[in-house]
């Protein structure tokens, strides 16, 4: 698959003769390579355990005491279940056995509550498999796909959404029934959400419906998408090209109307909540009668009484905290946060037995965990002056204690780079630590036991998982295979403070060519993304992107990231710098960032690169055209070139609604500065981005193509935003060749790949 390029044939024959060498380089041996150190090149990055292999779809049983994943061993891939209390573990099911119910793959492990049995996802069926004999049922077989099964709390029935509509299935007999009937794609969805409100309200974790704590109701969405504009997803590699229609709201158009109903499962009967104070309890009601709000959040309290509904205004600058009687569907406010820019949503709500709750808020310009009364007042901040949390991970109760598990960063300089989880008891108390060292944390807890996984990294160390009970004492171990060569020999990411405008110092990592020679001027690149409370500097693991900056670092190029003011390091009072007008502020991060580059000697700064992706690919955009000559060349993946192009939810968030705010858009946008392009740029997208739209860079390619600038364009075929598959791999293959054409010279040295290292412990 060649990528699509709008210049010069000339320049087309030159690309084309340059990825010819740069496959033949990919496997040809360095001899300018240290002999202790891995070479890395594409095949190594992109191969099966670039990062090491570790178990995937961990599962926590409701009891606490055992995990379920799947692992793949030379070449069998299997179900496992490891009991954490005696550290064994057992082979469930093989997948791709034969037999009467092959599951050749799974994508999704559901424990039932008494944990006998696994719920798995295959192909879009549902199979029912058996801990104790390995025996698989089949409980689905049709042509559209079950998603997002959940068991009732007693074990006996099982939910799903089908084509749009809620279903109940009884487990015993496999009878089934349709909970709702009106559920049409683009038009009524039930139990399930939209498009935006699985991206930018969920995170692209969304759920859409909600069992009621004694199994007798069921809370779900219900959204109304027939007002929605639609954007046409064309697929060009058919013969005659088809088309998928997508509800997309964009900044300032209408949004899709939601609700919230209560289903009786005995009658059927639903009770619409009362979130827009209108009174209406009709689903059939018109779009003038309905507030535009989004209800960002559902849970039910623990006794059932009541449906906890986080309801935000559109301007996303009020949110409340509703409770709903489930019978009658009146609510009233429980607790409100309000922001002069935004508020953040989170998925941090949790409540206790006696009907208090943990919920995190921003007032002091961090985020903090608080205790609420059953009645919405603040009883104490449970996480200390100093931290701030990025989210809670779990609520642990039993009938002698109860504690909160959260994630949270130190507020100091360059605090962000770890993350660190930390038990809390509710009575008060020092919080505990879990995981000693300075390493970026993430935890899957058990919320019945307090067990969890704890998944540790650096930016030059790979991911490790270890299995923790409460106190944070090691019981259990998980298998993981290592990369097949040695990351601590690979060009090291150091971090460091630069000063930024107004001396005030920014957040910064760098990597450094591999046999650094202080007479020598090398070429650097630099990566950003740069949006609101983001973060590229920092002490993680990143996959391919992170390997394959150590491995231009070995080809002899500096590189360096930078944050901006608005990041992560600064809590929110430094996101809201980014109110209302994007680009200024992250510019002046990366001019910080040449300079410092000026400052080295053995950088020549006629060679600077600048890329970044999604957000960050609208940043590069912004910054070459707004800083013409500060950068040689940049590559721009998938970026928003004109902000009235992106979504409502997020793009409001931040520069609010348009006709509010017409010069923060007009600003913001790349598009409005098209014509001031001095420097070489590569602007790549996917003909599926159905997150920003291919729209982005047509318009933008007009716009070039007009003021009679060149420039270079890869087109991808069937891709999506994230890229998957082959078309990665081929991405990153085309920008190391576009940062070489115009930043490299002869002494680079060529991409490579490792000559068969061992794997190393």
């Amino acid at each position: 698959m060649k990528p699509v390029l709008s210049s010069l044939p000339s320049v087309l024959l030159r690309f084309a003769l340059s990825a010819l060498a740069l496959g033949v380089l990919l496997s040809a041996p360095t001899e300018a390579a240290r002999l202790d150190e891995p070479v890395l090149g594409l095949d190594v990055i992109f191969g099966d355990d670039a990062s090491g292999r570790s178990p995937r779809s961990m599962t926590w049983a409701s009891d606490g005491k055992r995990l379920a994943y799947l692992w793949k061993e030379e070449e069998e891939d299997a179900l496992w279940v490891l009991d954490v209390e005696s550290d064994e573990r057992k082979r469930v099911l093989a997948l791709g056995e034969t037999g009467d119910h092959p599951i050749s793959s799974i994508s999704g492990l559901h424990w039932s509550p008494d944990g006998s049995s696994i719920l798995a996802v295959s192909s879009g069926d549902l199979h029912l498999i058996d801990i104790g004999s390995s025996q698989v049922k089949r409980l689905t077989e049709t042509v559209a796909k079950e998603e997002d099964p959940k068991f009732s709390p007693d074990g006996k029935h099982l939910a799903f959404v089908r084509e749009y509509n809620l279903f109940l299935m009884e487990l015993a007999g496999g009878d089934e029934r349709a909970l709702t009937t009106d559920g049409r794609k683009n038009e009524i969805l039930n139990g399930t959400t939209n498009w935006v409100y699985w991206e930018e309200i969920w995170g692209r974790s969304a759920t859409g419906y909600w069992w009621h704590p004694d199994g007798t109701h069921i809370a779900y969405y219900r959204f109304d998408d027939r007002h929605v504009k639609t954007y046409p997803l064309v697929d060009f590699t058919t013969q005659y090209p088809t088309v998928e229609r997508q509800k997309y709201p964009k900044a300032g158009e209408d949004n899709p109307l939601v609700r919230v109903g209560v289903l009786e499962l005995e009658s059927g009967e639903t009770t619409w909540m009362e979130t827009d104070d209108s009174g209406i309890n009709d689903a059939d009601n018109s779009a003038d009668e309905i507030s535009d709000v989004y209800l960002a959040r559902v849970d039910w309290r623990p006794s059932g009484d009541r449906v906890a509904i986080q309801r935000l205004n559109r301007e996303q600058d009020h949110l409340d905290l509703l409770l709903c009687d489930p019978a009658s569907g009146t609510c009233s406010t429980l607790l409100t946060e309000t922001s002069g820019t935004w508020v953040n949503l989170t998925k941090d709500l949790r409540f206790l037995p006696d009907n208090r709750f943990v919920w995190t808020s921003e007032k002091s310009g961090w985020n903090r965990v608080g205790l609420y009364s059953a009645t919405g007042e603040l009883l104490r901040n449970l996480t200390p002056d100093g931290w701030t949390v990025t989210q809670i991970d779990s609520l642990f109760v039993t009938d002698d204690e109860s504690a909160v598990f959260y994630t949270a960063h130190r507020t100091e300089r360059l605090g962000a780079l770890y993350r660190i989880v930390f038990r809390q008891t509710i009575s008060g108390g020092t919080p505990r630590r879990l995981g000693s060292e300075s390493a970026w944390h993430q935890a899957q807890i058990a919320p019945a036991s307090g067990n969890l996984v704890l998944s540790k990294s650096g930016a030059n160390r790979p991911t490790v998982r270890v299995v923790l009970d409460k106190l944070g004492r090691e019981i259990a171990s998980l298998p993981r295979k290592p990369p097949s060569y040695h990351p601590e020999a690979l060009p090291a990411w150091e971090f460091l403070s630069i000063p930024g405008p107004n001396e005030q110092p920014l957040p910064a990592a760098i990597l450094k060519p591999a046999g650094l020679d202080a007479t020598r001027k090398y070429p650097a690149v630099m990566y950003h993304y740069g949006g609101p409370a983001s973060q590229v500097v920092a002490d993680r693991w990143s996959g391919a992107r992170n390997l394959w900056h150590k491995m231009m670092a070995q080809r002899d190029y500096v590189v360096l990231m930078v944050d901006n003011a608005g990041s992560n390091f600064f809590g929110k009072q430094g996101a809201d710098l980014l109110h209302r007008r994007f680009g200024e502020i992250n510019l002046a991060a990366q001019r910080a960032g040449v300079e410092y580059l000026g400052r080295l000697p053995y950088v020549d700064t006629e060679r600077i690169g600048l890329w970044g992706w999604s957000g960050g690919g609208s940043n590069t955009l912004y910054s070459l055209l707004n800083s013409p000559g500060t950068w040689k060349a940049g590559v721009s993946g998938a970026p928003v070139t004109d902000w009235h192009f992106y979504d409502t939810i997020w793009t409001e968030r931040y520069l609010d609604h348009p006709e509010d705010n017409p010069d923060g858009y007009r600003d913001s946008s790349a598009i409005t500065h098209a014509n001031k392009l001095e420097d070489r740029l590569l602007i790549v997208h996917g003909t599926a981005d159905d997150n920003v739209h291919p729209q982005n860079t047509i318009a933008m390619a007009r716009k070039l193509i007009d003021a009679g600038i060149p420039f270079e364009d890869a087109i991808y075929p069937r891709q999506k935003h994230g890229f998957r598959g082959v078309d990665t791999r081929h991405f990153y293959g085309r920008m190391t060749e576009f940062f070489d054409q115009h930043l490299g010279g002869d002494e680079l040295r060529a991409p490579q790949v490792a000559a068969g290292a061992e794997p190393q412990g």
